[in-house]
């Protein structure tokens, strides 16, 4: 005797398959999505469909406090993409910190759901640009937390009105970020640029320096130069050490990234790039002149002689405060003979 079709074996297994595939094309967002996933291929991120920066933030909850934290999921459920980016209007810091409840004093946080897989420190070499910084840290904030990553921002800056020494600020900013905290990651961070999608990971790559900001608005989303290795980059406390840092006699900003570049290769590692259509920026006032160029000549430091003997090794600075705001750590610094504006 047969049995009833809805009764058949081979017709349930059949219809709970095309069910499951069912779900799986609405959730790959169609057909196109399901084939792109099976294959393997990584998804483009459409950039005509960006989404706020503080999507999915009122989603964050603090767990009860007799409740374990699990860690958190390896890829993050609240990332986005692509991330509408505006200067137009100039957020208040009461906003941001509105807007922001879960960042803790010193612009320290925490996911407040699970335990975060790394640990990330934010290192902002700064100059009295508090338009800019006002962005960034509207920015920025949201942007981390979606990653689920545990993280605190630090705002490096010289005393007085000399010239600026961005390289040295970055090495003191590490020496001090390393008290606090054993970072699994730091990242080096202009303050005048904003990433514009969270799949770009502000965590480090296991073997190299990793440049993150590989398109940059202002250069047409291209590199200017093939060892440009500014704007943003994540190193750990090992590369970091291991090229010992940044040199600290370059004078105006700019050069020290190609020196840096160069210290990568002599310290026996590589520079790793995240992909392009990842690593998208937007450079506030992007369609002014800067006033220090991206690239200076470096031949004068002859980084090949230089760099064992010029960097953290070699730090020397006293540090004047250190306060927490906020939103962010600052450390003023004075970093002693400062030659005058050329």
């Amino acid at each position: 005797m047969s049995l009833p079709r809805v009764e058949n074996p081979c017709f349930l297994l059949f219809l709970l398959a095309f069910q499951a595939l069912f779900i799986l094309i609405l959730y790959r967002g169609g057909p196109a999505g399901v084939f792109r996933g099976l294959s393997g291929s990584p998804q483009v991120p459409d950039f005509s469909k960006p989404h706020d920066v503080y999507t999915n933030l009122s989603l964050l909850a603090r767990r009860p406090a007799e409740d374990a934290l699990p860690y958190c999921s390896a890829r993050s459920p609240l990332l986005v993409g692509p991330l509408i980016v505006s200067f137009r209007a100039l957020p208040s810091e009461r906003m941001i910190i509105k807007k922001n409840p879960f960042v803790q004093s010193g612009g320290l946080y925490r996911p407040p759901h699970c335990l975060a897989r790394y640990k990330s420190a934010i290192l902002v070499a700064y100059s009295n640009q508090e338009k800019d910084l006002h962005h960034l840290l509207y920015y920025i904030h949201p942007f981390l937390q979606r990653q689920q990553l545990s993280y605190r921002i630090y705002l490096i800056q010289q005393v007085g009105n000399g010239t600026f020494n961005r390289a040295k600020l970055l090495n003191i900013g590490v020496r001090e970020a390393l008290k606090d905290e054993d970072w699994d990651c730091l990242l080096l961070h202009d303050v005048d640029l904003v990433p514009e999608n969270d799949y770009n990971l502000y965590i480090c790559d296991e073997y190299y320096p990793k440049h993150m900001a590989s398109a940059i608005d202002k250069f047409h989303y291209n590199l200017p130069y093939k060892s440009f290795f500014g704007g943003v980059s994540a190193l750990t406390p090992e590369h970091y050490m291991k090229m010992n840092g940044f040199p600290n006699t370059y004078w105006g900003s700019g050069g020290e990234n190609d020196d840096i570049a160069t210290r990568i290769q002599l310290a026996g590692m590589k520079i790793v790039r995240t992909p392009s259509h990842l690593g998208r920026y937007k450079m506030m006032n992007s369609n002014k002149e800067t006033e220090e160029p991206w690239r200076r000549s470096a031949s004068r430091h002859n980084t090949g002689k230089t760099w064992k003997d010029d960097g953290m090794n070699s730090l020397e600075f006293k540090l004047l405060s250190r306060t927490k705001h906020p939103l962010y750590t600052n450390i003023t610094v004075d970093i002693g003979y400062v030659p005058p504006f050329s």
